[in-house]
């Protein structure tokens, strides 16, 4: 059993398309990616703005991984989003908002192949009770889907939920609906207070308990505290590198560690990727 693991991105960087000096200096911010928002962030009159402005941007590379979050693909604005910018050459993923159905998914991916981007990464955003119901399906809906996440202000006003922990089943749902069509851990919703940083890293806690990783945020404050939250430790890292050491003497199959304790290809890839987590800092 052989072979590494790239390490997913950590950090998710949301800014408004409509200012551009904002996401100049997003591009600095050290966020593993960049998410450049067209749909809740910008106003109805600022959508074209904002989209010749995201097009302008994603003319050639952009000196870090940029995605963008467009417009709900069946509306005007998302089709005209798309249409602007599935060419773009700097344009590393799209955002699909208040996805409810493959279908989306599908329509996408084919106009992507249609405008000479073929396999571009598609991350559906699920918003609705509807969604969730449906996360397996539209995980699995096309080989561009890169990772499915929750958008969560929109998820809590459909179900009525006020507490938290209201949403911890649809979270724990997104989370199985990714791995078991073979996708990363899908990251956290953003945490709408920008300077609770105690109960950011509080959250991001929990959430990596529930099996996400990483978190999208909205502000650069945020990002250290997603890192350190989602970096392993000195001991998760020492048991990562004891269980890959076990591996690599004894090749494919379960395994058994000096203590007694079993493992398998799962527990093997898992500590794999702590190992290449490890390896940012």
């Amino acid at each position: 059993m052989s072979g590494t693991v790239q390490a997913p991105p950590l950090t998710w960087l949301y800014v408004p398309g409509d200012r551009p000096e904002v996401v100049a200096k997003a591009l600095r911010a050290a966020a593993d990616v960049v998410l450049v928002d067209l749909e809740d962030a910008v106003a109805p009159g600022r959508k074209e703005y904002a989209r010749e402005a995201t097009a302008e941007l994603l003319a050639g590379p952009p000196p870090a991984p940029v995605h963008v979050r467009v417009n709900h693909p069946s509306s005007p604005e998302g089709r005209a989003d798309l249409k602007a910018l599935l060419p773009c050459p700097g344009l590393g993923g799209v955002r699909l908002p208040k996805v409810v159905s493959p279908d989306t998914v599908v329509r996408v991916a084919g106009q992507a192949t249609a405008l000479g981007r073929a396999g571009l990464r598609l991350y559906p955003l699920l918003e609705s009770a509807l969604g969730v119901e449906e996360a397996f399906r539209i995980a699995r809906a096309d080989p561009s889907v890169g990772g499915v996440s929750l958008g969560e202000a929109d998820l809590r006003a459909d179900l009525g939920v006020r507490e938290d922990t209201g949403l911890d089943w649809c979270r724990s749902r997104v989370v199985v609906a990714a791995r078991a069509a073979g996708l990363a851990p899908p990251p956290q919703s953003v945490y709408p207070d920008v300077r609770d940083l105690d109960g950011l890293a509080a959250s991001c806690a929990r959430g990596r308990g529930l099996g996400f990783l990483g978190r999208a945020v909205i502000h650069p404050r945020q990002l250290p505290v997603v890192e350190r939250a989602y970096l392993p430790g000195p001991r998760e890292i020492e048991e990562a590198e004891e269980i890959v050491a076990a591996a690599r003497r004894a090749g494919p199959g379960a395994q058994a560690l000096a203590d007694g304790r079993f493992v398998d290809a799962a527990v093997v890839h898992a500590a794999r990727r702590t190992l290449a987590l490890a390896a940012r800092t």
